[in-house]
C-alpha cells in the first residue's frame, strides 16, 4: 500500500528537513515580509515540478503540483514567521537575530511542507488532481492567511481547493502524536481596551475627584461575574485583562485608567454577545459612579472550525496509517487562535496538531510553544511530512 511506503520515504527525507529547519531557525523573521525565509524556501523547492506564485503584498508563496491526471485540489499550509522573543533555548542552531525566535514551531512547519512537496513530486504520476502548497507569512497576529486569500490564493488553481490541511507542532503532546477534533478547534481572539474617564485629584481627598482606578477594578470584577451569569457554564469563554495602566504617583488620583485584554470565544454568536456585554458592563459601572468609559474592540482571528465529517475521516485514516496509539481525538478546543481559520471558512478541512516534545522532557511540564526556552523534537517532522503527503494522495485519488 502506498501509504506504508510514504512513512519510509518521509524518514529518508528527515536529514534534509532538519537541515532546512535549522537554517530557518537561525535566521528568523517576523510579520508578513520575510524575504530571507522566502529565498530559503524557493531554493529548497528548486527543480521540483511546481508552478510558483510569489505574492506581492506579503512574502507568501503559492506552489501548485499538478498530477498526471485531472482531478480535485487540496491545499496544504506551512506558516513561516517567527515571534518577537529573545531565544534562550540553548540549541546550537539558536536564533542569530536579536529579539526574534521561532518559538512556535513555524520553522518545522515550513520544512515539513517543503519536504512534503518533494515527496509528492516523486509521486506526481500517481496523482489525479492538484496540490496547492501554501507557504504563509504573518500567522502570529498579522493576518497573513487573509492577505494571501485576498491576493487570490484560493482561485489561483482550477478547480479551487475542496480540502485543506494545516499541521501545527506542539510540545504539550508526546513526539509523533497526531490529534485534532471535529468542529471548533481553536478560538476567535479579539483585543479589548477599556478606558475609564474620571477626574484627578489628591489621593487624600478622593471625594473631590472621580477615581477611575477603583471604577476600573469594579469593571474588571463585574465582567467576570457577568460571564458566569450570562454564559452557560459548559461553554468556554475567556476574557483576561493582561494590562492595567493608570497614574504617575502613589498619592495622586489620575484622570483615567486603561485596561487592555483578550477575548476568546468559540462561536460568532457568542463572540458578538461578549462584545456587547463588555460595553454594557463598562458603561453601567462607570455611570453608577459618575464616570464614563470608552470600549474599543479589535476583532482578530475568527474561530477555527474543523469540518466535522472531513475531520472524522481524517482521524480514522491517520489511525489506520500510523496506528491507533499515535492518533487521538482532541478532547476539547484550544483557546489559542489561528489564521488558518480564514481558509477553513471557505474550504472544508482541519488544523491538526503534531506532538513534538523532546523525549527527554515531560510533555506536561516542559517549556511550551511561545516560550523562550522551547525546544522541539525534530524527528516528528517525518510524521508531518508523511501525513501531508498521504492526506493529499487520499483526497486526490479517493482511496
Amino acid at each position: 500500500m502506498i501509504y506504508n511506503s510514504l512513512i519510509a520515504e518521509a524518514q529518508a527525507l528527515l536529514p534534509s528537513a532538519v537541515e532546512l529547519r535549522r537554517a530557518v531557525h537561525r535566521d528568523p523573521e517576523i510579520g508578513n515580509l520575510l524575504p530571507r525565509t522566502r529565498e530559503k524556501v524557493l531554493a529548497a523547492l528548486k527543480g521540483l515540478p511546481l508552478e510558483l506564485t510569489l505574492h506581492e503584498t506579503t512574502s507568501g508563496i503559492g506552489a501548485v503540483l499538478r498530477g498526471a491526471k485531472p482531478g480535485p485540489t487540496i491545499i496544504l499550509r506551512g506558516d513561516m514567521d517567527a515571534l518577537d522573543l529573545h531565544e534562550d533555548s540553548g540549541e546550537p542552531f539558536a536564533s542569530e537575530n536579536p529579539q526574534t525566535m521561532h518559538a512556535c514551531g513555524h520553522d518545522l512547519h515550513t520544512s515539513m511542507l517543503v519536504h512534503a512537496a518533494k515527496l509528492l513530486s516523486a509521486h506526481q504520476a500517481d496523482l489525479a488532481g492538484q496540490v496547492l502548497f501554501m507557504f504563509q507569512p504573518g500567522e502570529e497576529g498579522h493576518h497573513g492567511a487573509r492577505e494571501m486569500i485576498s491576493e487570490g490564493l484560493l482561485t489561483s488553481v482550477d478547480p479551487p481547493p475542496t480540502a485543506a490541511l494545516a499541521i501545527h507542532v506542539s510540545t504539550i503532546y508526546d513526539s509523533g502524536l497526531i490529534t485534532t477534533r471535529p468542529g471548533p478547534g481553536m478560538a476567535a481572539a479579539d483585543q479589548v481596551q477599556i478606558i475609564v474617564h474620571g477626574s484627578g485629584g489628591h489621593a487624600s481627598s478622593p471625594h473631590r475627584a472621580k477615581d477611575p482606578v477603583s471604577v476600573a477594578a469594579a469593571i474588571l470584577t463585574n465582567i467576570q461575574v457577568a460571564l458566569t451569569r450570562q454564559v452557560q457554564a459548559t461553554e468556554p469563554v475567556v476574557v483576561t485583562f493582561g494590562m492595567i495602566t493608570a497614574g504617575s504617583a502613589h498619592n495622586i488620583i489620575p484622570s483615567s485608567a486603561t485596561m487592555t485584554g483578550t477575548i476568546r470565544t468559540l462561536s460568532e454568536d457568542r463572540r458578538d454577545h461578549v462584545h456587547k456585554m463588555l460595553k454594557e458592563v463598562a458603561d453601567g459601572i462607570s455611570a453608577a459612579h459618575g464616570l464614563t468609559a470608552t470600549v474599543e474592540i479589535d476583532r482578530g482571528y475568527p474561530v477555527t472550525v474543523n469540518n466535522p465529517e472531513w475531520t472524522k475521516e481524517f482521524l480514522a485514516f491517520a489511525a489506520d496509517m500510523f496506528g491507533t496509539g499515535k492518533v487521538t481525538e482532541q478532547p476539547e478546543p484550544v483557546m489559542g487562535a489561528e489564521d488558518w481559520s480564514y481558509v477553513l471558512q471557505q474550504v472544508p478541512g482541519a488544523m491538526a496538531f503534531l506532538g513534538a516534545c523532546p523525549p527527554e522532557l515531560d510533555s506536561a511540564e516542559g517549556p511550551t510553544n511561545h516560550s523562550n526556552l522551547v525546544r522541539f523534537h525534530e524527528d516528528a517532522m517525518a510524521t508531518g511530512i508523511a501525513l501531508y503527503a498521504a492526506t493529499a494522495i487520499r483526497h486526490l485519488n479517493h482511496v
